[in-house]
């Protein structure tokens, strides 16, 4: 698998510019995904090898992270809290921005082989990725609310950490499956591929992945975004036939 890897890296290279003394030469089994009505997630295959351009450090390990990251928007998330028996929403925070799916793979547990200033500056890990600057000063512990939203997205598959997930060949060459699931929204998903040693960054690269919807499910959702009014007429009206549909045929099984 590694060698039939090392031959497709020619199809597809991305190179950072020189300075460095090491780089990354990486590519992607695909960079456009379909959303179609059978669409039910992709398998995604991300590869790459190390370019020296002196020997190989002996005195550090060499770590690779990869992430994909995708199309990011601001997210409210409320609190239930119980008043005279009723359950209702008693706070909300609204975070300033969050991925609509995010997944962190390593060589190693991602503790171990990063630092938190790196992390912080580069928003690698899942928490860092997710910015929330503000909170009202009703709200005490604004970062339950965070940490509510990383559960729950956990849960539908949307944010995941696979520690060890990066294989590493003789700290040259590196690859890691990614399973994108079915509810992956439409935009673009952004790639990056970090070299680290000694706990810091050394070399970044970064690439894109367009996921698109096509077909009828494009054409539904540029209605309803574009033309709402007759997206609601369109929808009434099938309702309509289906409920006559299931009528008509209803009465002819009892007759």
């Amino acid at each position: 698998m590694i060698r039939s890897t090392l031959l497709t890296l020619g199809l597809c290279l991305f190179v950072l510019p020189a300075g460095g003394a090491e780089e990354v030469v990486a590519g992607l089994s695909q960079d456009r995904i379909d959303i179609t009505a059978n669409f039910d997630g992709s398998d995604l295959l991300i590869y790459g090898a190390v370019k020296r351009e002196e020997p190989l450090p002996v005195d550090s390990k060499l770590d690779v992270i990869v992430t994909v990251e995708g199309p990011a928007a601001q997210q409210k998330v409320r609190r239930k809290s119980r008043v005279f028996g009723i359950w209702i929403n008693t706070d909300v925070v609204t975070i300033d921005r969050a991925p609509s799916y995010y997944s962190v793979s390593t060589t190693r547990p991602f503790n171990e082989i990063i630092s938190d200033t790196e992390d912080l500056r580069r928003s690698i890990s899942i928490p860092r990725a997710i910015r929330s600057v503000g909170a009202p000063q009703t709200v005490q512990d604004s970062q339950a609310f965070t940490d509510a939203l990383i559960r729950l997205r956990e849960g539908n598959g949307l944010y995941n950490l696979d520690e060890g997930g990066v294989s590493l060949v003789d700290q040259t060459l590196f690859r890691t499956d990614v399973d994108l699931p079915a509810n992956l929204v439409e935009g673009n998903y952004k790639t990056r591929m970090f070299l680290v040693r000694n706990k810091h960054v050394i070399a970044l690269h970064e690439q894109t992945i367009f996921v698109r919807k096509v077909g009828l499910e494009r054409w539904l959702f540029r209605l309803a975004h574009q033309q709402p009014a007759a997206y609601g007429i369109l929808s009434l009206a099938l309702a309509a036939i289906a409920g006559w549909a299931a009528s008509a045929a209803f009465r002819f099984l009892r007759s």
